[in-house]
């Protein structure tokens, strides 16, 4: 890994107070150590790079001007927040971010009293902040409250609807904006600080304020000036809508550049009223590699700091999300009705390819789920082929579009859910364990979970043939090897597959993933083991059938008992009047937190041996009570 960059300043920062305690020369030289420090650690483990690296001096200053953590600072998403962990005294932890037990991938309330906010989908920040805000001007605290929200998660519909209610408060707000999507040369850099230190200096708002005052007694000389500040601003600052809004725009700034920013942010610190602070960072900052492609290194697992040679591992098989991109690109040759839409997240839901081969049939709508859905279903409206690609987590973001546009309509959009059931390093926030519950409630909608990787591929090219709403919910990451067959053939739909025929009065009803997980299981007792691929319509017939047949059942599904794929099956054996003892397994009432994905499903319940324990601690009665003599 090389060797351990020289952290002397950075080590002696322990909290935030040891930060505010050092002289303000020193800020440049510490954002040096800790983004060497982030570069080497993350480079152990992996994780979330690029964007810390960005703003390493944002938190810096943030932690240098601020009296955290009684000032509040919520930050979005959480990718930005690894120099934050650092400098709030978790920095000998960051080797164990994501890791069982180790530091959560985002902030944590319960982690760290700095962590204002839970955070891990995007766009949360400025609605949270401002409930803060209000919240103190109740309270008649002097606390000061700060969102840091990246221009990718200014995409979503939520950061605006806060942006438009807080600029209507008077509360004390202030909104950063980390603008990593443009470069800033030297002098346009240099202008952007003047003016920011100008215009954030306690003259100018003395002299604005004051001057409002007075010419509001004069209307048309009011309404001149009003023109003239706006036409100025608007001529060298792209603030005006925000400004509209109701916030005092400042910016933009050089988020590289610790003195501006501290400078800055003092002067801010004490304005009242909603304030919006412009800064634009480089994503991937003073790392060449992450510079050079900052989407690949978003999110990199373990590599060579020195080199910036990434640590592959041996590929065994393609992933469910390669499987589902692969599949898109073939369909989409036979049909031309097929349209890919996603939100934002074209690399890791395999559309690399999609958008390459079929560009005006490919619509990235940025973090915009709600959009995605709505927009999907307008295409369909009028005779395309619309396939969503999105994770479970976040199509949860959509889900009343997906009540009320789609399925309400019984429109033909194509749901690819991606990283359905336990995720791993990415934890709680991002656990896609709800969907089948969620799904399964909605009228006229077909639910699929395919068992292995050519299932998968099988099972969306029924969902694209089905004149109404379907959803295809595949895991994270490889597959049991199953070889993807190039054809395409529609699955009877609701109709369940019967693995393992078995003598000894146990039947498995498996769901997805654990239909794998439950073959060993099914062998070492002689049990009947069900593919039951499609969790809506289910395969009632088999399911009563078997039901009957059996003196025990268990259900197997990686996703919430509540709701879920096993309670299907115990509502469709009350329904036909089948009594049977059954046992369901899944994802307990609890949520899940970060490691690999093998620690979730033991934490689950869900791994081989558990599973194993599970099914024979419940079957061992039932067949000791079958090898029992009658009478």
């Amino acid at each position: 890994m090389g060797d351990a960059p020289r952290t002397g300043l950075l080590e002696s920062i322990e909290s935030p107070a040891d930060l505010r305690a050092l002289e303000r020369q020193d800020l440049p030289a510490l954002s040096a150590e800790l983004r060497e420090y982030l570069i080497h650690t993350v480079g152990q483990m992996g994780g979330h790079l690029a964007a810390g690296l960005g703003a390493v001096e944002l938190a810096v200053a943030l932690h240098y001007v601020f009296d955290t953590p009684y000032d509040r600072l919520v930050w979005d998403v959480g990718h930005q927040a690894y120099p934050h962990k650092v400098l709030t005294g978790r920095r000998r932890r960051l080797a164990s971010i994501k890791q069982q037990g180790g530091l959560a991938p985002f902030p944590a309330r319960a982690e760290s009293v700095y962590d204002s906010f839970g955070v891990g989908h995007s766009s949360t920040s400025i609605s949270a902040a401002l409930g803060m805000a209000i919240a103190n001007r109740a309270a008649g605290s002097d606390r000061r409250v700060v969102a840091v929200i990246g221009d990718g998660a200014m995409s979503a519909g939520l950061a605006w609807e806060a942006l438009n209610h807080a600029g209507s408060l008077d509360v004390d707000l202030l909104v950063v904006l980390n603008d990593n999507d443009m470069s800033i040369s030297e002098n346009v850099g240099a202008l952007s600080n003047y003016f920011a230190r100008l215009l954030s200096g306690r003259m100018y708002s003395h002299l604005r304020e004051g001057g409002k005052k007075v010419l509001r007694s004069m209307p048309s000389a009011w309404e001149l000036a009003r023109r003239s500040e706006v036409h100025a601003k608007g001529m060298v600052l792209p603030g005006t809508l925000f400004e509209e809004l109701g916030f005092n725009y400042i910016g933009p700034v050089d988020g590289h550049d610790v003195d501006t920013l501290v400078t800055t942010l003092g002067n801010m610190r004490t304005l009242p009223g909603p304030q919006f602070l412009h800064v634009v960072t480089q994503k991937g900052k003073g790392y060449a590699p992450a510079e050079a492609d900052p989407i690949k290194w978003h999110g990199p697992g373990p590599y060579d700091p020195a080199s910036g040679t990434l640590h592959k591992e041996q590929a065994a098989g393609p992933t469910y999300s390669q499987v589902f991109g692969e599949w898109l690109c073939d369909a989409a040759a036979q049909d031309e009705r097929i349209v890919g839409i996603t939100p934002a997240m074209r690399e890791g839901s395999g559309l690399v390819e999609f958008e390459r081969r079929f560009p005006d049939r490919y619509f990235d709508v940025a973090i915009a789920e709600q959009h995605a859905v709505t927009l999907a279903a307008g295409l369909a409206c009028d005779g395309l082929r619309p396939v969503v690609a999105i994770y479970s987590t976040f199509l949860q973001r959509g889900y009343d579009q997906l009540i009320h546009d789609v399925a309400l309509q019984r429109l033909p959009v194509v749901f690819a859910v991606d990283r359905a059931g336990l995720v791993g390093g990415d934890g709680a926030t991002h656990q896609g364990v709800f969907d089948l519950s969620y799904l399964r409630c909605v009228p006229d909608m077909v639910v699929m979970a395919p068992a292995d990787e050519n299932e998968c591929r099988q099972m969306l090219y029924t969902a694209v043939q089905l004149d109404q709403p379907a959803a295809v919910r595949y895991p994270r990451g490889r597959g049991p090897g199953v070889a993807v067959q190039p054809v395409m053939q529609a699955l009877p739909v609701g109709r369940a597959e019967i693995r393992r025929q078995g003598g000894s009065g146990l039947a498995l009803f498996a769901f997805g993933t654990m239909v794998a997980a439950a073959a060993g299981v099914a062998e070492a007792l002689d049990a009947t083991l069900v593919n039951m691929r499609f969790v809506k319509p289910l395969d009632r017939e088999t399911v009563a059938a078997l039901g009957a047949a059996h003196r025990a059942i268990v259900t197997l599904e990686e996703n919430v008992v509540a709701g879920g794929a096993g309670s299907a099956v115990l509502e469709c054996l009350q329904q036909a009047g089948v009594v049977v003892p059954a046992l369901q397994l899944g994802v307990p009432d609890q949520f899940i937190d970060h490691g690999t994905r093998e620690d979730n499903l033991r934490a689950a319940g869900l791994d081989a041996a558990a599973i194993a324990a599970a099914v024979e601690a419940f079957w061992r009665p039932h067949a000791l009570q079958r090898a029992l003599p009658a009478g």
